[in-house]
């Protein structure tokens, strides 16, 4: 979902550009172009991006696979964390998107990027928009280990 909303503080002033550009869960591969094309503004020096891959071992066991599932809530909570973000941070572009479904050892889970006017505010956004997704967007990792054993993180 891509969107740019338009709000107004005063009538007859010009509208304000969401700076959130970029939201979703999917279940189709996610596109670093994507994500940094939209998070593009000539007025942000700094560019801040965080890729989450799947990787190959969890608490001392190898991962064979994972899915990802998501709560019908998941896009709304994901919208309020980004903007919480974009209110705490001078944000001039923000973007998160997170894969749902099954998925293997190497491939994108996650992608959030912002785009600030100094590099320092970028990064500091930037982890915080991938940590607050973390804890407070309703989305679970169902994990399996080449043992043959399963666990359940997020639930």
């Amino acid at each position: 979902m891509n969107r740019m909303a338009q709000t107004y503080d005063h009538p007859g002033e010009q509208a304000a550009p969401d700076p959130i550009r970029l939201l979703g869960v999917r279940e189709t591969p996610l596109s670093l172009d994507e994500v940094f094309t939209a998070v593009g503004d000539p007025s942000a020096g700094g560019t801040a991006l965080f890729v989450g891959t799947v990787r190959d071992h969890d608490g001392g066991s190898d991962v064979t696979r994972l899915g990802y599932s998501s709560h019908p809530t998941a896009e709304a909570e994901l919208r309020r964390v980004a903007e919480k973000v974009a209110a705490d941070f001078p944000v001039r572009a923000l973007a998160a998107v997170h894969r749902v479904g099954d998925l293997g050892v190497g491939d994108v889970a996650v992608i959030v990027a912002v785009s600030c006017p100094h590099r320092g505010e970028a990064f500091a956004a930037c982890r915080r928009l991938i940590d607050d997704l973390k804890h407070e967007v309703p989305l679970w990792k169902h994990q399996t280990f080449s043992d043959g054993t399963e666990e359940w993180v997020g639930a």
